[in-house]
């Protein structure tokens, strides 16, 4: 197992949502601007108990399933700028499942993990079809020498419709597990949406590599998803009504740390 997934067992990833990176629509010519406010949440994440904290490029919709260059190299400063302000450790994810550029930013700047959207199934989304990447990205990984670094590997992930509707949940648990992925993300069906208790439960159970929720975390039910997983992700439910725009809000933050600690 990984050292980030060895030594932080329930971790809870505090998520990092990054204003526009140049090259995409809505990016308003001011990256420092961008990485203050990057460096700032990733901060308060730490001071608030989170116990790891993953980048994304949540500005940059709509996405194209690879990052263009001037998106890769935005991101590898911010993610250098962060990891030098932080000592828990840090994730990265490229959107919308650029395995690449999540490897290569994580191994540029001696980041922990790395999450893959698209790693065992075939799915469609807003920019078209996206095929498995998960022997592309163990190749890579270990081209880069950077097999330390752990893979969390979503199946069947948000915002998007299976190519084939008929596959199990469990059978993309499976074969992700089969594919070499560190760890299992079980999401809902869109950003804030909370994935399956039952789907949850059935997936921990069948697989050996820890899980992960990842989507739709909640004040109201951390504590009874927690009990079932091994890990989460927590991103809108920590920004003031849900907007990922917005830094984090360091009293939601809080508050959700304390609840977990209340459970305890």
């Amino acid at each position: 197992m990984k050292k980030f997934l060895n030594e932080n067992p329930k971790a809870v990833i505090g998520m990092v949502h990054c204003l526009p990176l140049p090259g995409t629509p809505k990016y308003i010519d001011d990256l420092d601007r961008v990485k203050r406010q990057a460096v700032n949440d990733a901060i308060i994440l730490e001071k608030s108990g989170f116990s790891a904290i993953m980048i994304e490029n949540m500005g940059d919709a709509p996405y194209k399933e690879k990052m263009e260059l001037e998106q890769v190299a935005a991101l590898c400063v911010i993610a250098e700028a962060i990891k030098s302000k932080i000592s828990v450790p840090l994730g990265i994810d490229c959107a919308f499942s650029d395995y690449k550029a999540s490897l290569t930013i994580a191994k540029a700047v001696g980041a922990d993990f790395v999450r893959i959207p698209v790693f065992v199934d075939t799915v469609i989304f807003s920019d078209g079809i996206v095929y498995p990447s998960a022997r592309d990205a163990l190749v890579y990984r270990k081209k880069i020498l950077a097999e330390e670094i752990a893979i969390l590997a979503d199946i069947q992930v948000k915002h998007t419709y299976m190519l084939n509707p008929n596959i199990p949940l469990e059978e993309s648990a499976k074969l992700a597990e089969a594919s070499g992925a560190d760890a299992i993300v079980v999401t809902g069906v869109l950003t804030g949406v909370a994935a399956s208790t039952e789907d949850l439960k059935r997936i921990k159970k069948l697989v050996k590599v820890p899980v992960f929720v990842g989507s739709g975390v909640n004040h109201k039910n951390i504590s009874e998803q927690l009990e079932i997983v091994d890990g989460m992700v927590v991103g809108s439910s920590i920004k003031p009504n849900g907007n990922v725009e917005l830094p984090v809000d360091e009293s939601l933050c809080k508050s959700l740390i304390a609840q977990i600690k209340k459970e305890k």
